[in-house]
């Protein structure tokens, strides 16, 4: 009898049926990814109550195959867990794009929200004798073997493509640039100050930890309209004449099983969490600037994105 009631008490107090929602990042610890759990499970507790979920998510790691794993993982084995949100960034609709993820479409998840974006950047060391974007492509037209540009990842990297857009936009073939592999954007601009390379392909916040003690020159930005802070004062590269531009959102879906009521409960819940007065605050502190999209808008924008993603890639040779 005392052996069952024991039994009963440790069941009751079990993980498995304490276990509240799970936010999962597919990278390891640290990095963006990471930021955006940690923005959410901030932000979320300020509205749980009216919205109906448990704030206080459960960070878990399942790194490889630059989101595959993960992706795979939701797709095969985790399908219809109500209480589980994976991260995803432009990154990742851009692997999904160029078939990292195996025969995989955006179809396959349930998109559910997008806290915030950072953007492409392109930038040189402050005493670089290009002070301008046409200066760096007035460069590297007339030779640009002699031009290293320092990008995290290889060939068909966000870092690679941002550049290779506007350079065929300029008349100069991708083919021809001089790209040096990084494994992120802070190790780019570190290679960058030690005159290792001679321009980097990378995102905004990075580019603004640097630029605002005057170590590097942020040349162009790829957003729609100019960012606020120290990069307030450079260009777009449509202002510069290139019709570019490249956010890198953050947010989060769900396996394709997951009953649409729970589905829209988490999306009602970013949405209070998004209008929340202090929230732009809080996603400024995470290296993120606005960028705002919940539910069918932002299964819209994913999947024009990926088709998006997917013709680039196949202009500029990336074949799927």
């Amino acid at each position: 009898m005392l052996a069952a009631a024991w039994c009963a008490a440790v069941l009751a107090a079990s993980p498995a049926t304490a276990r509240g929602p799970e936010c999962v990042v597919p990278a390891k610890p640290g990095g963006g990814m990471d930021l955006t759990c940690k923005l959410a499970r901030k932000g979320l507790s300020a509205v749980s109550a009216a919205a109906g979920v448990d704030p206080a998510l459960q960070i878990n790691y399942l790194p490889g195959g630059i989101g595959a794993v993960a992706w795979n993982s939701m797709l095969t084995q985790r399908r219809a867990e109500a209480d589980t949100l994976v991260v995803f960034s432009g990154g990742s609709l851009l692997n999904l794009a160029q078939g990292k993820y195996g025969n995989a479409s955006a179809a396959d998840m349930r998109w559910v929200a997008a806290l915030g974006a950072d953007y492409g950047m392109i930038a040189v060391r402050s005493d670089s004798p290009y002070k301008t974007l046409a200066d760096l492509l007035d460069a590297l037209k007339r030779d640009a073997g002699k031009i290293s540009i320092g990008a995290g990842g290889t060939a068909g990297s966000q870092d690679w493509l941002k550049v290779s857009i506007i350079a065929r936009q300029a008349g100069i073939h991708p083919k021809k640039l001089r790209f040096v592999a990084f494994e992120g954007g802070g190790e780019s601009i570190t290679a960058l100050l030690a005159g290792h390379v001679q321009a980097v392909s990378g995102d905004a916040s990075e580019a603004a930890l640097y630029a605002a003690n005057g170590g590097i020159r942020v040349l162009a930005v790829m957003s729609d309209r100019r960012l606020p802070g120290v990069l307030s004062g450079v260009p777009t590269a449509r202002e510069q004449g290139f019709e570019v531009t490249w956010p890198i959102v953050r947010g989060f879906y769900m396996g394709p099983g997951v009953p649409d009521a729970e589905y829209r409960k988490w999306v009602g819940a970013f949405d209070r969490m998004m209008k929340e007065p202090g929230f732009d605050a809080q996603r400024a502190e995470h290296g993120l600037y606005p960028f705002a999209l919940t539910g069918d808008a932002l299964t819209t924008y994913v999947r024009k994105t990926v088709d998006d993603y997917g013709r680039q890639a196949k202009e500029l040779g990336l074949s799927r």
